[in-house]
């Protein structure tokens, strides 16, 4: 399997934890599908930095291609300055509107970027893995891909269309650079069956072997029609293929060529997240560049399904394109990241639909999980005037919720952080909050108050103070997930002050019992999930 970064702290090694997303063509604004992508890796790292590890969290924009030169030219602007327009103004803000907590933002325009992909690409050339030739086929420009035949499919009139964008392909015949990709077939089978789990999920998996089982065709890595790219160092008259260009973000960005400390502290990333339509160059091509240049492969390539509206694909191209600030501006930010990884399994395709998101955030949010936290903090205030009582008379019920936090933290911990299952994850935290509003409703605190007796007030403290030890784990293990609601949480059951920052809580350490002391200040705050108000239109 590949190997992992470390560093040396404290004399220790710590496990460097590196994600990457897919980066975005800035050909046009984000939609949905970018945002759905990129707060996956979000919520996977942050899961990792609730367990105390070091992370690196990689995403960025794709800026050369005659796909960006074009959008350009249709706005009169030069594709340099389209691209800085779309990052400044659309892509940058949008991820920190969605709490995006990327540690890097590498842009494929970037000095520290071309310098280093001219420099790799060159080594590939000194040791005879490209030479020159000529190549004729069916181009998509949407893609940036030479189309095989069989791929394509065919309008009403017979007119070649490219599969994922429904456009027309175009028919280029240029003379280019060949990296001998067919080579690396056998060797990119044999890395397959050692390390099964490599590309991720199992239908994915079986596509790429299969393609790769018919014979790989060497890949162009360079175009002479247009001149918006990295220039091939050894001829100027070729800009290197985009694709090329900007799989080796993945290493120029953590210090490739130039901080050597960093890149083996880092590289290679633990996971690839893709959109499964760009699959074949991470699971394909990009595997067989490492091998080219003897670096170590990554861990997992993961492919998400595509969100569908009206049965097509999400993309500006279909017209589809929903902005994220559409959503968000409804149903909040936190739900929106909770929604779309908790409603579709990732890995698959899923339709979102206005209504399913209504209908999932007034039944689990709003109903199960805001609720919950506002009847413990009335409860504790009209009770104790509050501040949490000492738990005295803890019986089976109580050993039940304990029980329960515990599994919760086991199957989200290897749902979320080993196998990219959100939705499995989320559901098990999800399970557990239902679990904790049914030990409400059982105990009937509200009955248990009116008994002024000794024993009542025993068990009337117990039952609050194990709800409210119950929704400190929910704070810790929804933290990646909705880490504003998370935080509004740990402050309104005192847990800041008591306890200290909800970032430095350790996911393993969430099951231990009797976290929060007694005498810690409940407050009710506002409330975590406030009631829909009616469909924009």
């Amino acid at each position: 399997m590949a190997a992992t970064g470390s560093e040396k702290q404290g004399g220790e090694d710590v496990r460097s934890f590196y994600v990457s997303t897919p980066i975005y063509y800035v050909n046009d604004a984000p939609h949905l599908g970018h945002a759905y992508t990129t707060v996956a890796g979000d919520v996977l790292t942050r899961w990792h930095r609730q367990r105390g590890e070091k992370v690196w969290y990689l995403t960025g924009t794709d800026e050369h291609g005659q796909k960006i030169m074009r959008t350009a030219e249709a706005n009169n602007v030069t594709p340099q300055a389209w691209c800085d327009k779309l990052v400044e103004e659309s892509w940058k803000p949008l991820w920190e509107h969605l709490g995006i907590a990327n540690d890097d933002f590498i842009r494929t325009t970037e000095k520290r970027h071309t310098d280093r992909v001219q420099e790799f690409v060159q080594d590939l050339y000194d040791k005879d893995e490209i030479y020159k030739g000529g190549y004729e086929g069916p181009y998509c420009v949407g893609c940036e891909e030479y189309k095989l035949p069989g791929d394509l499919i065919e309008a009403e009139d017979g007119t070649k269309l490219c599969p994922i964008h429904k456009k027309p392909v175009e028919i280029l015949k240029e003379e280019n650079y060949f990296f001998k990709l067919s080579a690396y077939g056998p060797k990119l089978l044999e890395f397959y069956a050692a390390n099964p789990g490599f590309i991720q999920p199992e239908s994915a998996r079986n596509e790429v072997v299969n393609f790769v089982k018919q014979g790989l065709q060497d890949l162009s890595i360079s175009r002479s029609t247009f001149d918006w790219g990295v220039p091939v160092p050894w001829d100027d008259k070729h800009v290197i293929y985009v694709w090329v260009d900007a799989l080796l973000n993945y290493a120029t960005a953590v210090g490739y060529g130039a901080n050597q400390e960093k890149f083996d502290g880092t590289f290679p990333a633990n996971v690839h997240l893709v959109g499964k339509d760009i699959l074949r160059f991470h699971a394909v091509i990009w595997p067989a560049m490492l091998m080219a240049q003897g670096l170590p492969l990554p861990g997992k390539v993961v492919a998400n399904g595509w969100l569908m509206v009206g049965g097509e694909k999400m993309s500006k191209s279909n017209l589809t394109g929903i902005k994220p600030q559409d959503l968000t501006s409804h149903f909040g930010v936190d739900a929106y990241r909770w929604y779309f990884l908790r409603a579709i399994a990732f890995g698959s395709d899923g339709s979102f639909s206005w209504e399913d998101f209504t209908a999932r955030y007034t039944s689990e949010l709003a109903n199960d999980y805001g609720n919950l936290a506002s009847r413990l903090a009335a409860m504790v205030g009209k009770y104790y005037g509050g501040a949490l009582p000492e738990a005295t008379a803890s019986g089976e019920a109580e050993q039940a919720v304990r029980d329960g936090l515990s599994k919760a933290v086991a199957v989200a911990d290897r749902k979320i952080g080993e196998e990219l299952d959100f939705q499995g994850g989320i559901l098990a935290i999800f399970d557990f909050v239902k679990q904790v509003n049914g030990y409400i409703t059982e105990q009937e605190p509200w009955k248990v108050a009116k008994d002024e007796s000794p024993e009542g007030r025993a068990r009337l403290a117990t039952i609050l103070y194990t709800a409210a030890e119950a929704l400190r784990g929910v704070a810790v293990l929804l933290n990646p997930v909705m880490p504003d609601t998370s935080q509004k949480l740990w402050e309104c059951l005192g847990a800041e002050e008591s306890l200290g920052a909800l970032s430095g809580q350790r996911l393993q350490d969430a099951p231990t019992w009797g976290g929060l002391p007694a005498g810690a200040t409940v407050t009710k705050g506002a409330v975590l999930f406030p009631r829909l108000e009616e469909k924009p239109e």
